[in-house]
C-alpha cells in the first residue's frame, strides 16, 4: 500500500480501483459476472465483489444470480424504474 496516492488536498487515499473502472466495464460487456469484472478491471474477485455490490446499493448496477454465480449489468435509466 505504499504505492497508493493522496489526495493533496483532503489527505485521503484516492480509489486504487475506481468506481468508473467497473461502471466502464460493464458498459463494454454488458452483462458480466464478478470474475469476469475483475478481469477487466484488474483486481481479485473479492474487490470487485464488494466495489459491485457498492455500486448496487447506490444504484447503478443490478445483479441476478444465474446458477451458482451472480451476473451484473448497469440500470438502464431510460426505462422507467
Amino acid at each position: 500500500m505504499g504505492d497508493r496516492k493522496r489526495d493533496e488536498n483532503s489527505g485521503r487515499f484516492s480509489e486504487e480501483y475506481p468506481r468508473e473502472d467497473f461502471l466502464r466495464v460493464l458498459e463494454e460487456l454488458g452483462a458480466a459476472g464478478t470474475t469476469d469484472v475483475a478481469e477487466h478491471v484488474g483486481c481479485d474477485r473479492r474487490t470487485a465483489y464488494l466495489k459491485l455490490q457498492s455500486l448496487e446499493e447506490e444504484g447503478d448496477v443490478e445483479s441476478r444470480k444465474v446458477g451458482n454465480a451472480l451476473l451484473w449489468e448497469l440500470i438502464d435509466e431510460s426505462q422507467g424504474v
